[in-house]
């Protein structure tokens, strides 16, 4: 991610914003298909497996909590909430304090605390003793059904046990409090099931009654602290010098230092940053408040979970602490595409992280609200959002939208019936008339196929997607089936017309703004010359920039996705219509320049970007292809051994094999078809562990076809001795890339012995 700053962004467009996260990397290809208006997130049947009596799917807002710096590190934080100040409000707040050196903000191991309800206990003080000195066995117990998060570092960490006075009817109560490290996950339910485990060992040794066994949503063993410090000077305002602004928000913070009923107002204010953030990613937000307010009425009354100060030099010091147990990993992050695209956005590497990072955002919603309040007033920079919200309630489309919301702004009036009477107004009055467009003569020899359906646009811009092969390299030539997928890494092909007669210009740019050599420049100008050709385009010039984040002869379709990319934007730029079928079918003939012997499937993929079963045919357009749909994402680590090694070479190699022996490497393919087939059915059912195993057979096939490499034997072995369920080599082989597929410890321990051993990783999902 490159930064939190983006100018101006509230001032574009919907589909603007979108485009410039895509460009920046921020969403990949996949996740800008999915953000596109219309396009939805969370359909209604996925919704009727996550809770009950669904009728329909209830939106709500996505935006951008931008220029926050929290621990030196910058986000873009996503948030959901209706509430039109809040994203506008931290906004503001954080480039304020990232002039100041950013947040602070620093999170406990968070603990949850299991609890466990004992009574009917006639020595309750013996009991008590009886059940700490057996601990180590109560924690072993609670831990035995849970070895894999024992694994990661995990599991039930210590016991306490709390007299808690006498009952109506059952004598004193007893509460054992299991208190459990659950890592990145939630973990509400490894609770309760490690509550329920040790029940009867706690009625047993306490001989007592065990009734209630749940956890506690009061999380005070997973405290965040956030702090801000921001010099006087940087407060002041066009009316309100810094120091008169310094000591209002003090005074203010004072206010709910004394007042409970001025608390609960300024810690809702604090819960509209970080319930927006909760939800967004997927987290229990009624856990959330719940543990706040509890924590906030600890003392002798309801008290702020922040305060304000002034510090020796006269600066503002903000200073929150609460509880803040939150996940980054489990079911409702993985069921739910949009919560998965907050946190890709989002990129925290840790459950503790993502809870640093709300509490910043709790304590700038915060500080908004006070430095509003101490000085124009919380109404004055309402207006304008609350304008807005009324305009939409009231019918306002794009074309009257800032007019309605302005004349709101001056009448004063700002009621949703105001709003529908002046846009009445505005569409009464009578329409200019526009000038028809003018006619442009086609090109005649462009195919019927291809011809302009509106005038020349100009420059235009368009992708190829990247591409794995999960299971059926080489085979798949030879008339056999293969699984295929697309991921995030695309090659982004920009044209723009140039003069007729110029030769065409190919230039290709580094991620970082710098020009690299034109990219295979015997090859690129034959496949500008092919596709010119195909299109029946005139003899006009062309300037191709092209911006790849694929590496190049690395076995995950660089080619396919140069070739699909330049196709689309030279049709865009001068006006063709192509469905995907000819944009893969000319891709096809592109790949034949660049691999001689191509299957058909790195073309597939990079034109249509969804996971398939792809069979080469007779057919008319070459192959068959089917979609593959898993009821889970599966994550799979890319890792690059850094050879280069060009398909069309291995393909030769394999083909002299089998022209040698046709019998042999017949069956070898046949194997491979087998596997095949196999891993779709895995794939459909969402099996990985089956899907690993047939991954592992395949890859040593593709070695007894001499496919492989040291480099990629290596980076292999080493992928499944950090807990990859599968790995092998995609793509032609000779070097290039492997896939692993990730096991129940994650992506990250594959990744980091991976990087340890020098290979660079990318990380990707089959969805």
């Amino acid at each position: 991610m490159s930064g939190s700053r983006i100018a101006k962004f509230y001032r574009k467009s919907v589909q603007k914003r979108l485009e410039l996260l895509h460009e920046r990397g921020t969403l990949n290809d996949a996740d800008y298909a999915m953000l596109q208006p219309g396009a939805g997130l969370l359909n209604a049947e996925t919704a009727d497996r996550l809770t009950e009596n669904v009728i329909g799917v209830f939106s709500m807002p996505l935006g951008l909590g931008l220029n926050f710096q929290i621990n030196g590190l910058d986000y873009l934080v996503p948030m959901v909430v209706e509430e039109p100040s809040v994203v506008a409000a931290v906004s503001s707040t954080a480039l304020l304090v990232r002039q100041a050196g950013g947040f602070a903000s620093r999170s406990d191991e968070p603990l949850l605390i299991g609890q466990v309800q004992i009574v009917d206990v006639a020595d309750p003080a013996r009991a008590r003793q009886a059940l700490l000195a057996q601990s180590e066995h109560i924690l072993q117990l609670a831990n035995s059904g849970h070895a894999n998060m024992v694994a990661r570092g995990g599991g039930a960490r210590g016991i306490e046990v709390h007299l808690r006075g006498a009952t109506a009817q059952n004598g004193e109560l007893l509460v054992v409090h299991l208190l459990v490290d659950t890592r990145d996950a939630m973990g509400a339910n490894l609770v309760n099931s490690m509550c329920e485990s040790i029940a009867p060992l706690v009625e047993h040794i306490s001989a007592g009654r065990v009734f209630l066994r749940i956890l506690s949503n009061l999380t005070d063993r997973a405290l965040v602290r956030a702090r801000a410090v921001i010099p006087e000077a940087l407060l002041a305002t066009r009316d309100y010098p810094g120091d008169r602004v310094r000591d209002g928000i003090i005074l203010a913070s004072e206010f709910a230092a004394m007042d409970p009923y001025r608390a609960t107002t300024h810690n809702k204010g604090i819960m509209n940053g970080i319930d927006a953030v909760a939800i967004a990613t997927g987290n229990d937000w009624r856990a959330i408040e719940a543990a706040a307010h509890a924590y906030a009425a600890r003392g002798p009354r309801y008290a702020p979970l922040s305060t304000w100060s002034a510090n020796d030099a006269g600066d503002l010091v903000g200073e929150l602490t609460m509880p803040l147990k939150v996940g980054t990993v489990g079911g409702q992050v993985e069921s739910n595409p949009a919560v998965r695209i907050a946190h890709t956005i989002l990129d925290v590497a840790s459950a503790r992280e993502l809870a640093e990072v709300m509490a910043a955002v709790g304590l700038a919603q915060n500080l908004a609200a006070l430095k509003a309040l101490s000085t124009t007033g919380i109404q004055h920079g309402h207006m304008r959002l609350h304008a807005r919200a009324v305009a939409v309630a009231a019918g306002t489309g794009p074309a009257r939208f800032d007019e309605v919301v302005e004349r709101l702004l001056v009448g004063g009036e700002i009621k949703v019936w105001k709003a529908r009477q002046i846009l009445t107004e505005l569409e009464a009055r009578p329409s200019p008339v526009l000038a028809p467009p003018t006619a442009v003569p086609q090109a005649a020899a462009m195919p019927a196929a291809a011809m302009p359906t509106r005038a020349p646009l100009g420059a235009r811009s368009q992708v190829g997607y990247g591409k794995i092969i999960l299971l059926g390299e080489h085979s798949v030539v030879y008339g056999r089936r293969a699984i295929a997928a697309p991921i995030g890494l695309t090659v982004r092909a920009e044209v723009v017309r140039g003069e007729p007669g110029q030769a065409p210009v190919i230039t290709d740019w580094n991620v970082d703004g710098s020009a690299q050599e034109t990219i295979s420049p015997d090859v690129s100008h034959q496949v500008a010359a092919l596709i010119a050709a195909r299109l029946g385009l005139p003899e006009s010039g062309v300037r191709v920039d092209v911006f790849s984040k694929l590496p190049r002869a690395s076995g995950l379709g660089a080619s396919a996705a140069f070739a699909v990319a330049l196709i689309r934007a030279t049709a865009e730029c001068f006006s063709i219509e192509l469905s995907d079928e000819q944009v893969s079918s000319l891709a096809f003939e592109c790949e034949q320049i660049v691999h001689g012997t191509p299957s058909g499937i790195d073309n597939t993929v990079a034109t249509f970007g969804r996971p398939i079963l792809f069979k080469k045919t007779d057919a008319p357009s070459g192959h068959e292809i089917s979609d593959i749909v898993t009821p889970h994402p599966i994550p799979i680590v890319i890792g690059l051994s850094g050879v280069h090694a060009l398909t069309a070479h291995t393909v030769a190699a394999v083909r002299a094999a089998w022209l040698h022996n046709r019998a042999r490497y017949d069956a070898i393919f046949d194997q491979i078809d087998s596997l095949v087939g196999e891993g779709a059915d895995a794939l459909r059912r969402g099996d990985t562990a089956e899907l690993g195993e047939l991954m592992n057979i395949n890859q040593g096939l593709l070695n007894a076809l001499q496919v492989s490499s040291p480099e990629l034997e290596q980076m292999v072995a080493i992928a499944r001795r950090a807990g990859a369920l599968g790995a092998k080599l995609t793509g032609g082989g000779g070097g290039g890339a492997i896939i692993a597929l990730a096991g129940p410890a994650g992506a990250e321990p594959i990744r980091t012995a991976l990087h340890q051993a020098g290979y660079t990783t990318y990380l990707t999902e089959i969805r």
